[in-house]
């Protein structure tokens, strides 16, 4: 049976942490202390409807809701949904500010906030993010800042990826600097080759490159103004791949189990449209395969979140896992 799961994820990963997850670590504790604090009130550091899928779970737990909106959003309907909204970012544009952390976390703390839920985009996988919650006593739904920074930064997943036994598409060691390094990739690995954001995802920063070296330019300003860094690299584009994504749940014992695939190769702009799970006609050795890489990987960097929100395997884990199916091509969909 085919289930989309675009509804699901926002209200599970705020269903785990409030019924299963209400002992926190304090940043002040001793790493054997535990802290009981129960979540009463969340904030989303995010817009649009992620926010207002977020919010609705809240309310459904009896848990307060927090917006935060910039000057242009004044009218979204995420500012609407929830309990309590405030202005960030002033005189900012829109994405500097979801991107301003100091507003955000100046909101959380003034209006007792006890967790934020970063959404996906913007500042979900931004380790000094999840770091400057910790510094304010607030909750970050999420991994813990190491864990953000080790899978937000796609070049480190990438040879943590290899560390692990995982394959990998081919791909640069480290971030490039210049038009002239993609070049060389290209040379040793053929066109096309695609430019990715090395500490961002959702689609922006991505370009192919079949012959054209304007897109170099054109990825890093997008990945600046999306993310706050340019910073990209370069792998080998799949052709027409089937793009599957795993999902898992990891706990602060080791203890780390997946929640089985969707397929994800229903896309626009390199954005997913259409998730289903489980993935049709996926051969059940290549599931094994793929489920298995998945735990591997995450206890590969000691994942420790009852979060299954997009930013956990929708993130981190796509660019490392589509290298495993291209021999099952989905016409018409890109990668």
């Amino acid at each position: 049976m085919l289930q989309v799961m675009a509804l699901s994820r926002g209200k599970m990963c705020v269903l785990l942490l409030s019924r299963v997850g209400l002992c926190c670590r304090s940043a002040h504790l001793s790493p054997q202390t535990l802290e009981y604090r129960p979540i009463k009130k969340v904030m989303v550091a995010n817009r649009g409807e992620i926010a207002i899928r977020v919010f609705r779970a809240c309310t459904e737990l009896g848990i307060r809701t927090v917006a935060v909106y910039s000057e242009q959003d004044t009218g979204q309907m995420h500012r609407q949904k929830a309990d309590e909204a405030y202005l960030i970012g002033r005189g900012l544009s829109p994405v500097s500010a979801y991107l301003h952390i100091p507003d955000i976390i100046k909101v959380a703390k003034e209006n007792n906030v006890d967790a934020i839920h970063p959404g996906y985009g913007f500042l979900s996988e931004r380790a000094d993010f999840a770091q400057a919650c910790a510094d304010a006593g607030v909750r970050f739904i999420g991994p813990s800042p190491e864990v953000v920074r080790k899978m937000g930064d796609k070049v480190e997943a990438r040879a943590l990826a290899i560390k692990a036994g995982v394959p990998v598409v081919p791909g640069t060691d480290a971030p490039i600097a210049s038009l002239e390094e993609a070049q060389e990739f290209a040379k040793t690995y053929d066109f096309p080759i695609i430019f990715k954001a090395a500490y961002g995802g959702g689609g922006r920063g991505m370009r192919v490159v079949r012959n054209n070296e304007e897109n170099y330019q054109r990825a890093y300003s997008e990945a600046l103004a999306a993310f706050g860094n340019g910073a990209l690299f370069v792998e080998k584009f799949i052709e027409k791949p089937r793009h599957i994504e795993v999902q898992i749940l990891g706990d602060k014992y080791g203890n780390v189990i997946h929640l089985y695939e969707r397929d994800c190769s229903i896309q626009r702009r390199h954005q997913k449209v259409v998730e289903i799970a489980p993935a049709a006609h996926l051969d059940p050795h290549l599931r094994a395969r793929l489920t298995s890489d998945a735990v591997t990987l995450a206890k590969q960097v000691h994942w420790q979140t009852l979060k299954t929100s997009p930013f956990t395997l929708h993130r981190f884990f796509s660019n490392l896992f589509n290298i495993l199916v291209p021999s099952c091509p989905l016409d018409g969909v890109s990668q």
